[in-house]
């Protein structure tokens, strides 16, 4: 039987029972991320000592009956505890679909993490799981001098450099933030990002006062003039994992990468803490791409980012897709968006 939390405190409790999971899965994350129209929801299987949290975010779909189901942006997925190698997933995939067919869910797409490799047996046999591409971590368990012998040339050049005219500082002031969230802004409008990673002043000032992760605002300052030059998010989870969220830097100074400082400081301070892992992600829509190619300057420790997507009930999503205006006269196998009849030209 699949129970459904929605209470901040029961959904922490259940993390906090599995005690492995990054702030992806968390309340506050799911809180701060969702749209108008999905509701966050945590679904939790118990069999014996074994548990199995999913959190998703449901949606209407317009002009139908039916819902799906949908991840927040970044690396979600199933979590796991008291789960052996040869554990049968069976009775979880039975009460899943019950779960999904009572509540008219047709479809569910969820980004997966990829720290947690536990998760491709979570959901084997429902629906496909996609490699992406890859991203790029740094192993906080080596030694600070072992994690830069994997550091490219360039960018250990870069940080000698750096390093004589620049400070790094690490501020929540609600000044700093708006510093921030300016200087992000602009970075966004310059590299043309899409609509989607653009975002209002209260999910920075939520990040920042969330109590189930640590966020750190850390900035690049220039010595000779003290101007904030770049700024990084580092958001840090559960003592185990820290992510390189959000960044920008100002145009004047690109030639610098400042970026480069922020993302050292983030490796040694997460270190000193005692975290094990430190996530850089992938390109953009994860390609190996220029900002591939740059992260993977700071390491040559790789893991692959993937997505599973599973059509519950088929006979309504061929409809679904039947009605959709933007898919006429198109060769609907060469389109891998997903749920297809959400497609939009």
């Amino acid at each position: 039987m699949i129970n459904v939390v929605t209470a901040k405190q029961d959904w922490y409790s259940i993390l906090q029972e599995i005690n492995n999971y990054d702030f992806y899965h968390t309340y506050d994350y799911h809180q701060l991320s969702k749209k108008e129209e999905e509701e966050p929801l945590l679904l939790v299987y118990r069999e014996k000592n074994v548990l199995i949290a999913l959190p998703l975010l449901i949606r209407t779909i317009a002009n139908s009956a039916y819902c799906d189901a949908t991840s927040v942006y970044g690396y979600g997925g199933p979590l796991v505890s008291g789960v052996s190698e040869d554990y049968d997933f069976s009775k979880f995939h039975m009460a899943l679909n019950t779960y999904f067919d009572e509540k008219k869910i047709i479809s569910v797409f969820s980004r997966l993490h990829p720290y947690f490799p536990m998760q491709e047996k979570v959901i084997t046999n429902l629906g496909s799981i996609e490699d992406l591409g890859r991203v790029v971590n740094i192993d906080l368990t080596k030694t600070l001098e072992e994690q830069v012998q994997h550091y490219s040339n360039t960018t250990k050049r870069y940080l000698k450099k750096g390093l004589k005219n620049i400070s790094i500082v690490v501020s929540n002031k609600k000044e700093d933030i708006d510093t921030f969230i300016a200087l992000y802004n602009e970075n966004m409008e310059r590299v043309n990002a899409k609509k989607h990673y653009f975002f209002n002043d209260e999910y920075f000032l939520q990040f920042a006062n969330s109590t189930e992760f640590t966020t750190e605002f850390t900035f690049a300052v220039l010595n000779e003039t003290q101007k904030i030059i770049s700024a990084a998010m580092i958001i840090k989870t559960n003592s185990k994992f820290v992510q390189y969220h959000l960044s920008g830097t100002l145009t004047d100074y690109l030639h610098l990468t400042p970026i480069r400082l922020l993302i050292d400081a983030a490796r040694i301070s997460g270190t000193n803490e005692g975290y094990t892992y430190f996530n850089l992600g992938g390109g953009l829509g994860s390609n190996n791409d220029s900002l591939y190619s740059f992260k993977s300057s700071f390491s040559d420790d790789f893991k692959q980012f993937k997505i599973w997507k599973y059509i519950v009930n088929h006979e309504k999503y061929n409809e679904l897709v039947a009605q959709n205006p933007s898919l006429q006269e198109k060769e609907t196998d060469t389109i891998s968006f997903f749920p297809l009849y959400r497609f939009d030209v």
